[in-house]
């Protein structure tokens, strides 16, 4: 079985961490000596990423020396790690390697802070350094231990737009370098391990997917060579049935469907990112999530149809800190074009809404991006009145029996009692139901849908 293996943060935070990825890895190659070797996509150590852009916030307000001085316990933790790994000449091209991407950063930071200004691009260039040096320790550690390895530079690879700090690939361009790249490397039995999260424009200068992008690297490379199976290797055993930080004693969901997870991940469950599964779909690949801390689990499978299950519903979810924003005009009664320039405002600020409910003369919208949620009232008000209510939360219900079961909305509303809700609404597909209440009920309730139903 031909296989793409994505290990989070969590999974390469240190020197151990690493080891069970090797172990990880060479338990996948032994399983099935036939197949190609496995592809390795990995994100950046636990916490750089956070680390990387409080450098670029350093940066911003001109604390260069600072932001220089984040860098060098940066580059300390990964030299730290990566002594722990790999031995002699290996540990020499490592150290040279990081230590002179880490310079070039340092050097790039102090000439920004005087200027005060972090452009995206320049943003981008920081951020990517986190997955550059845990990649390159990754490929080292495999080659050391015996599993023939490579390091394989993602921004040779991965091609996307100029939008920097959230790119969109070219899967077209992508696919091209994936048979130059990856295809010979595959064809000579070594296993590329990749940096996550990053790529570049065609012009060559580093880019990133966003947030959490690591994973959809991951789906764009295992759609591109048409694996058998996406795997995610996170700290977690799989899909839960809850947010455990929420609910106590989650239960493990073994499968699902992509539109099931898609809307999970969404609307708030951190172990997918929501684009992860968009490559897959297209070329309807399964997407397992495993433990990197425990393999022997089988996991979430994730797959485009629905597996057999015993419960009501597949899973809950909640998306927290959101804004309700209730715009009203009575020139929106029986008007037409009133909606359409109603949403040109949030498209021109690019801030996306979650759940939208309307009336005769209202629409009620929540935003979890406040960037620039300013600038949106300010124009809506040209047009409307506009009010928000902050400190929000959207509690959602997912699964496909929704559709075939009107009861399933009855029972949730009767589980969630006294607790008041500001908006409820249910999706097209009828496959989850939305609630938005207050951020401060949102334990209450989780915990409420998860004994009613689970």
């Amino acid at each position: 079985m031909n296989v793409i293996m994505k290990f989070g943060g969590t999974s390469v935070a240190d020197a151990e961490a690493v080891h069970r990825v090797i172990a990880i890895v060479s338990r996948q190659i032994a399983f099935d000596p036939s197949a190609q070797p496995p592809v390795v996509v990995v994100s950046a150590m636990s916490k750089v990423t956070d680390r990387l852009v409080e450098v670029g916030r350093l940066a911003l307000i001109g604390k260069g020396a600072a932001a220089a001085s984040l860098l060098d316990e940066l580059l300390a933790r990964h030299l730290g790690v990566a002594g722990g790994l790999v031995q002699g000449v290996d540990l020499v091209d490592v150290t040279a390697a990081l230590e002179r991407w880490f310079a070039e950063l340092s050097d790039a930071v102090r000439s920004l802070a005087p200027e005060r200004e972090v452009s995206p691009r320049a943003t981008d260039a920081i951020l990517a350094l986190g997955e550059l040096a845990s990649s390159r320790i990754v490929a080292a550690a495999f080659k050391a231990s015996g599993v023939p390895a490579v390091w394989v530079d993602s921004r040779e690879v991965l091609v996307t737009d100029d939008d920097h700090t959230q790119a969109i690939p070219d899967m077209d361009a992508t696919a091209a370098r994936v048979r130059d790249v990856l295809g010979p490397t595959l064809a000579s039995g070594l296993v590329p391990v990749m940096a996550g999260f990053i790529g570049a424009t065609a012009g060559g200068v580093t880019s990133t997917l966003g947030r959490g992008g690591s994973d959809y690297s991951a789906a764009i490379i295992g759609a591109c060579l048409e694996v058998d199976e996406i795997q995610i290797w996170t700290d977690v055993d799989g899909m839960l049935t809850a947010d455990p930080r929420v609910v106590a004693e989650p239960r493990l969901v073994p499968q699902l469907t992509f539109a099931e997870a898609s809307e999970l991940a969404y609307f708030g469950a951190k172990v997918l990112h929501p684009s992860t599964i968009l490559p897959a779909v297209d070329k309807d690949i399964p997407v397992r999530i495993l433990n990197s801390r425990r393999p022997e689990v089988v996991g979430t499978r994730i797959t485009a149809e629905a597996g057999a299950s015993g419960t009501a519903l597949t899973a809950l979810a909640c998306k927290r800190g959101v804004t309700v924003v209730d715009i009203t005009s009575t020139r929106m009664l029986m008007a037409h074009g009133f909606l359409r320039r109603l949403f040109e405002v949030f498209e021109r600020f690019r801030t996306p809404v979650d759940v939208v409910t309307t009336s005769e003369v209202s629409v009620s919208v929540t935003v979890d991006n406040p960037k620039r949620l300013r600038d949106v009232i300010e124009n809506l008000r040209a047009f409307a009145d506009v009010a928000t209510e902050p400190e929000m939360a959207i509690v959602c219900i997912v699964g496909e029996r929704l559709r075939a079961d009107p009861s399933l909305f009855a029972r949730a509303v009767t589980a969630l009692g006294p607790i008041p809700l500001r908006l409820v609404s249910q999706a097209a597909s009828r496959r989850n139901i939305t609630f938005v209440l207050r951020d401060g009920d949102v334990p209450d309730a989780m915990t409420r849908l998860h004994q009613a139903f689970f």
